[in-house]
């Protein structure tokens, strides 16, 4: 997706500064507006807020601290710069009282003053946008979702954390979200144009894990037929996360922290150095000081990684988030697959509240598109939780026809099969089972 251009307002009452400032402007990649008073520049604000203002000081009418002053808490939303040979010490200050970003005497900083003040209040405005979704039912922050205590206090630290280039790591029960945590640190902080990569050091062997972080040339070894970017300069200017870092191999992480210490790189079999600038966010579902204790895992990479810890709480503690959990992935798979989305009947909530929930939002959201197939209604029951969910919660209803193993089982299959229009792998992944323990059952039943 293509961003728009932010909108740069310039604002001056002589002619020539002011057109000579606008081609400047449009030059750099923004989108320019003119305005010649403060009183024409408000004017426009009032109709569409700009990302960045330059403007003069002295003007007729409406001069530059007056037309900042009138533009309150927008102030706020706005890189504005003033551009002025008139630059006194009390002025300046006022200014930036104001809501001035910077005050320059001459345009010579221009372009760079505008890019870090256009990030900075790009920024501004996306935690505000967060903090409004965090007011809303789903009570969501990025790409998080829930309202809890410990998230709202996760919430707090991201957004205390996110504009820096800190290393970060974050710890917690596997199904937490630890990914999506480091997606959003990525999304909130300056570097969210670059990319966000995420690797986990689990999957890869000892021998492929240097490969796949620093890249290697052309006939470094017998199978590297080509030159090969790694994880470090495929995130350049963006985001690196390692997860299951505790996993890395012992010979490949004094490498690692040599490459956090110097912010460079060299491909194997290369005979150069490649400066980088990555953030690198780490996770894992162990506690890290016990695999620094256990020998898993270098002191001092710990020490290098653990500048900012998040540990992420388990769903199990975070109680008034299960159920709105669960209406959010409801209403999302029955988009999915183009089902209604059932009512609740009155067990339903606390049958899932009842649940310890060991796999966290992993294991709920994987209940809730496991129902949303294969539930036929009129509601959602604590039955159907026990039924699809394989756990015993509560105690049928005693007015309940019971059902046998074996019917419930053939039941669901064929609903997973419908819902799947016929594809046996994706039916096959609904149900928890194998493709191949599918096929069995099914030719099973055909012989009933």
């Amino acid at each position: 997706m293509v961003r728009p251009r932010p909108t740069v307002l310039v604002v001056d009452d002589d002619d020539a500064t002011r057109n000579g400032l606008t081609v400047l402007v449009e030059s750099w990649g923004y989108n320019p507006l003119e305005a010649s008073d403060g009183k024409a520049a408000l004017k426009i604000c009032d109709d569409d807020l700009p990302q960045a203002i330059v403007t003069d000081l002295m003007m007729p009418g409406m001069n530059g601290l007056e037309f900042v002053t009138a533009l309150g808490e927008r102030a706020q939303k706005i890189a504005i710069v003033f551009v002025t040979g008139q630059a006194t010490i009390d002025t300046a200050v006022q200014a930036i009282k104001l809501g001035a970003y910077d005050y320059l005497p001459k345009p010579q900083r221009l372009r760079e003053v505008l890019e870090k003040g256009l990030k900075q209040v790009s920024l501004a405005r996306e935690a505000g946008a967060l903090r409004q979704r965090l007011e809303s039912p789903l009570g969501s922050y990025g790409a998080l979702i829930g309202k809890s205590a410990p998230m709202r206090r996760l919430y707090q630290q991201i957004g205390q954390i996110a504009p820096t280039d800190a290393a970060v790591l974050v710890s917690g029960e596997s199904g937490t979200g630890k990914e999506l945590v480091a997606q959003t640190l990525h999304d909130l902080s300056p570097r969210r144009e670059g990319n966000f990569l995420a690797l986990n050091c689990a999957a890869i062997s000892p021998t492929l894990m240097e490969s796949e972080l620093f890249g290697h040339e052309k006939g470094a070894f017998t199978s590297a037929v080509d030159r090969h970017l790694g994880c470090f300069e495929q995130a350049d200017g963006g985001t690196l996360l390692l997860d299951e870092i505790t996993e890395m191999a012992l010979e490949i992480q004094p490498k690692f922290l040599r490459v956090l210490e110097e912010g460079q790189i060299r491909r194997i079999g290369g005979n150069k150095n490649i400066p980088l600038s990555v953030r690198v966010v780490a996770a894992t579902n162990r506690q890290p000081a016990a695999a620094v204790k256990e020998g898993q895992l270098r002191q001092d990479l710990f020490y290098r990684l653990n500048v900012f810890h998040l540990e992420l709480p388990p769903l199990r503690e975070r109680g008034e988030d299960i159920a709105l959990l669960a209406g959010f992935f409801l209403e999302t798979f029955a988009a999915k697959y183009q089902r209604t989305v059932l009512p609740w009947n009155a067990d339903f909530a606390p049958a899932l509240q009842a649940h310890s929930w060991p796999g966290n939002v992993r294991e709920l959201r994987n209940a809730m598109e496991r129902l949303t197939v294969l539930t036929s209604g009129p509601n959602l029951t604590a039955k159907d939780f026990q039924q699809y969910c394989l756990t015993a919660l509560v105690e049928e209803p005693s007015d309940l026809a019971p059902m046998s193993l074996a019917e419930a089982e053939r039941q669901a299959i064929e609903r997973a099969l419908s819902a799947t229009g016929g594809n046996k792998t994706q039916a096959a992944q609904l149900l928890g089972i194998t493709p191949k323990t599918l096929n069995a059952k099914l030719t099973l039943y055909s012989k009933e």
